[in-house]
């Protein structure tokens, strides 16, 4: 006779061991999904490498360029990581908060544990990109053209043979000093606020409680003094709620900060305006062939002038009584980005390589000839590139046009300056990817990461935030004392008024 079965005797295959086993296909599914965009970012690598390639106008492939290869590869890959455990975590959190009853098992112990080995492999590779980018940024060439030109006086000299000479005024350095240290005061400037980022995160994790939600348990736990052991967090919902917080409040700054540029004031576009009136242009150079130029110069031709002067000139070009600002005639267009020659850039080499090292004040310099020859070589410098804008030098000319659309999108010039350097219009302003404006996401998913490894180590968000508040000063600091000496040595600005 059969009996029947008792429904309250489970059988081997019972449903906990069936929710381990969806538990283990999801990790299998992590995994392959980080191997297909692994290798899919390669081809990505690939193409950028191929891009600063063509910008440092290199011949061959050699070990700098399988290092650069490399260390793309470790942004981008470091970007994968991000995405498929940021995905996951928000899965979980979302998944096993929501459930009535205990239906779906969080990760095992030792799947967590490879769970956390991906979030460092992703601090680590992201660490990597953002050094480099640093060391890029504190070492660039940048130069700051001055347009102004003596002018005459009323008075004249009588000279020994009885000859009459005209006397001029001298072409003040002041205006040069103020720009460069308006251009050292935005190296460092970003779209979102580090230390509002760090004080929002801990608001909704520590003071409004969210931070409750990463507890094992299905349901947030009651405050419950009378337990006895400690509540368990789970490493994976910690990742989840944290880095999701983090990357919606940045976005939220980013976003506000682009209406708040627009509407109200914009750094970036104010330094353009302030070139223009101080008569002088800027050209940056983050690769060998490769950079930004700034035109900024005068519509009336001189800066050194009184107020009086300077508020008829600016009323002459609001009421567009004057020309326009930009490089080519009747246009606007003051910003672009440069693909130069090895010929122009071989003879701009040539001039840098007099240029002595300075970072200390000129009482300081081994002798006053090494001071009297970065004078000349600025001065040279000043006027090559002056006159090079100017087309007097046929072999180093150069001319402008607009990028194609697929060029801005590949982040690549399908034209090679052989024999012409090429101007392409830039209304974007791309000249702040060699400020830490231009590199937001990096800055965001560095901080972000390093927050979460240090909660992974201690599992306190409060000394996560505090070391990760330290950390960003840390870099700032570097970025600031590196970058003002390199800015110092590059365009023979005395580092004492770079403050």
């Amino acid at each position: 006779m059969d009996v029947p079965a008792n429904p309250n005797v489970s059988t081997p295959f019972d449903s906990r061991t069936a929710l381990r086993d969806v538990v283990t296909y999801k990790a299998y599914i992590i995994d392959t999904a980080l191997g297909v965009l692994a290798g899919l970012v390669v081809f990505l690598s690939l193409l950028k490498t191929i891009s600063w390639k063509r910008r440092v106008a290199s011949a061959a492939i050699d070990l700098r360029i399988l290092l650069t290869f490399l260390v793309f590869y470790a942004g981008d890959l470091a970007n994968v990581f991000v995405l498929v455990t940021l995905a996951t975590g928000v899965y979980w959190l979302m998944l096993s908060k929501a459930q009535q009853k205990v239906s779906i098992e969080l990760p095992l112990p030792h799947q967590e544990k490879h769970f956390v080995t991906y979030i460092i492999c992703a601090f680590a590779l992201k660490a990597v990109q953002f050094l480099h980018k640093l060391a890029i940024q504190s070492s660039m060439d940048v130069f700051f053209i001055d347009w102004e030109r003596p002018r005459t006086t009323a008075s004249r000299t009588v000279t020994a043979s009885g000859q009459q000479k005209r006397d001029f005024l001298p072409v003040s350095i002041w205006r040069t000093y103020f720009v460069a240290k308006e251009w050292n005061k935005i190296q460092t400037i970003r779209k979102t606020r580090p230390t509002f980022q760090i004080i929002a995160v801990l608001f909704f994790l520590e003071v409004l409680g969210f931070s409750k939600f990463t507890l094992k348990e299905p349901r947030p736990a009651s405050n419950d003094l009378s337990q006895v052991e400690p509540p368990s967090y789970s490493v994976i919902l910690r990742y989840g709620l944290a880095s999701a917080l983090w990357l919606c409040i940045g976005l939220l700054q980013v976003i506000f900060t682009a209406f708040y540029e627009i509407c109200v004031d914009d750094k970036i576009r104010q330094f353009v305006d302030l070139c223009s009136i101080s008569n002088i242009s800027v050209l940056v150079l983050p690769q060998r062939c490769f950079g930004y130029y700034i035109h900024g110069r005068s519509v009336h031709g001189h800066a050194d002038t009184n107020m009086e002067e300077m508020g008829n000139n600016l009323r002459r070009e609001a009421e567009s009584l004057c020309g326009q600002r930009g490089l080519l005639p009747n246009t606007d267009m003051q910003t672009f980005q440069v693909a130069l020659s090895t010929r122009l850039r071989s003879h701009y080499d040539r001039i840098r390589e007099s240029f002595s090292r300075r970072y200390g004040p000129a009482r300081l310099m081994d002798s006053a000839n090494q001071w009297e020859q970065n004078i000349r070589a600025y001065h040279t410098m000043n006027h090559f590139l002056g006159s090079v804008i100017d087309h007097v030098h046929p072999d180093m000319d150069y001319y402008v046009r607009d990028k194609l659309a697929l060029e801005s999108v590949l982040g690549m010039e399908f034209l090679e300056p052989i024999e012409k350097t090429i101007f392409y219009n830039d209304e974007a302003h791309s000249f702040s990817d060699v400020l830490f404006h231009g590199h937001e996401s990096t800055l965001l998913l560095f901080d972000m990461l390093f927050f979460c490894v240090v909660d992974f180590a201690c599992q306190n968000f409060v000394l996560a935030g505090l070391l990760t508040y330290i950390e960003q000063m840390i870099f700032r600091k570097i970025r600031i004392n590196v970058g003002r000496k390199n800015l110092a040595y590059k365009t023979q600005v005395d580092e004492r008024f770079l403050m």
